[in-house]
């Protein structure tokens, strides 16, 4: 079945922009938008919270895909050196997402799921109610973080979240998100997903944890452009948690990585960063 993508840019540029020979152009509202845009508004103009780290953190509840990708663009292009780093909780409505450089043959079947072409890094993902999105929001120069150093430390957070809730998580070479390890039954699949964009020195998108969520439309892609990648959820694991508990510890993780980040000296590195899951 061959998908109906909704570009975020022009399809007819896809082949340049991923060779690097196009600046992508501002994403604009469809048709139909006004009513989620009109709920990320509302949603955003809450008082957020503040976290150790120097992070500023937003709840914002069940929310649509392309309003929240736009409000992320628009918060990145408008910040200032001195602009708070800031943290979005969130769900979304069911939504397949492909990368700058993602193949769009990785959508098998995606039935009556929009498929959305985005700028952020990665293959394809899904998104649905059930599970934990956390967009981050950085400015790595400010902070003096490298873009290898920042996935690292967001995947720690994912690791050490799991962690919290009996559940071990490990890295997999060459393929960035985070996977459940042995002794569990499932070990090897893949529980959370991780893609950022960095703009202007700045980072958006962020990372994805499964926590009770209908699991199915995995099955109408190749999930992060793997062929029968085992996709799971904490609730299949074993762990009842809500979404945005979960969420919130990540938040709490990384904020807790961020403040040690900050008191160290020049060039040490804080606690200990769990190693990658060794293959043959």
């Amino acid at each position: 079945m061959v998908a109906s993508i909704h570009p975020g840019f022009p399809l007819a540029t896809r082949a340049a922009r991923v060779s690097g020979l196009v600046t992508p152009e501002p994403v604009s509202a469809p048709p139909g938008a006004c009513a989620g845009e009109q709920a990320l508004r509302q949603a955003l103009a809450r008082p957020g919270q503040a976290l150790p780290g120097g992070l500023v953190l937003r709840s914002l509840g069940l929310q649509s895909y392309e309003p929240t990708w736009r409000a992320m663009r628009a918060f990145t292009d408008t910040r200032g050196p001195q602009t708070p780093d800031e943290i979005w909780l969130l769900e979304h409505l069911p939504v397949y997402t492909l990368g700058q450089a993602a193949d769009p043959a990785h959508v098998l079947d995606p039935g009556s799921i929009p498929v959305v072409a985005t700028d952020r890094g990665g293959q394809v993902s899904y998104h649905g109610p059930g599970q934990a999105v956390v967009y981050c929001l950085l400015d790595l120069r400010r902070r003096r973080w490298m873009v290898r150093e920042t996935v690292q430390r967001l995947e720690e957070a994912v690791i050490r979240t799991l962690a919290r809730h009996g559940v071990v998580g490990l890295r997999r070479p060459g393929a960035p998100g985070i996977y459940v390890g042995a002794p569990h039954p499932r070990a090897g699949a893949k529980v959370s997903a991780l893609g950022l964009k960095v703009r202007n020195g700045c980072t958006y998108h962020g990372v994805s944890i499964n926590v009770d969520m209908d699991l199915s439309p995995f099955a109408g892609i190749n999930p992060c452009g793997y062929p029968g990648l085992d996709s799971v959820d904490l609730a299949t694991l074993g762990v009842h948690a809500l979404p945005e508990t979960v969420a919130m510890c990540f938040a709490t993780e990384l904020a807790m990585l961020a403040e040690d980040l900050e008191r160290a000296p020049t060039g040490a590195a804080p606690g200990h960063v769990s190693p990658p899951i060794r293959t043959p």
